[in-house]
């Protein structure tokens, strides 16, 4: 069974990184490939009893259909004549403000639930994964913001998956820091404004 989750970890890796690349270059293909990689990290969290972490990557799968939906649409808006193929939509203070709220709420009561049935690492388990939920949210509306809250919710999931002896996750999340980094240069650099 080990030898399973090593390689469901490693096919978690390589799906993940393609993710990654295809998400700074704002491709639509990056939300199949979401849908592949978010199945095999809930097996890999589920194995390791991280709760919260499986959950974030069921929802994953679930928010892929909409992220896809939602750039096709916003992909519409932009000029023939940009030259840029990152739409972009302006955060409001409004998505920042429910953003927010739903952070502290959702954190202290994830905390407790994650408590209440055993889960290990509950309060980095559970700050990720609100983290996460709500940078899929920002991806999803195309927000250039949402690479900030990744830089962040990356490095907690790399401590994360470190504790916890995922070593091919946590070259994913490594790696996933990274790329928020550069992907946040990039979209401010590339993109544009379309809503």
């Amino acid at each position: 069974m080990e030898l399973a989750i090593k390689v469901i970890e490693i096919f978690a890796l390589v799906t993940g990184l393609a993710y990654l690349v295809l998400e700074i270059q704002q491709k639509n293909l990056m939300w199949v490939l979401g849908i592949l990689t978010g199945v095999a990290c809930s097996f890999s969290f589920a194995v390791q009893h991280l709760y919260a972490s499986m959950g974030l990557n069921i929802y994953y799968v679930a928010v892929s259909f909409w992220g896809l939906y939602q750039w096709k649409k916003d992909a519409g808006k932009l000029s023939d004549d940009s030259g840029s193929s990152i739409h972009l939509n302006k955060l409001d203070a409004r998505t920042i403000v429910i953003s927010a709220v739903l952070f502290v709420v959702g954190s202290v009561a994830l905390i407790a639930l994650l408590k209440a049935i055993g889960g290990s690492e509950t309060r980095i388990d559970a700050v990720t994964t609100i983290l996460s939920a709500i940078g899929t949210w920002w991806l999803a509306k195309s927000y250039p913001e949402q690479w900030l809250v990744w830089i962040v919710a990356d490095v907690m999931s790399t401590v994360l998956c470190l504790t916890a002896g995922m070593y091919w996750m946590t070259a994913l999340y490594l790696a996933y820091t990274a790329g928020a980094v550069y992907g946040y240069v990039h979209w401010r650099r590339n993109g544009q404004i379309v809503g």
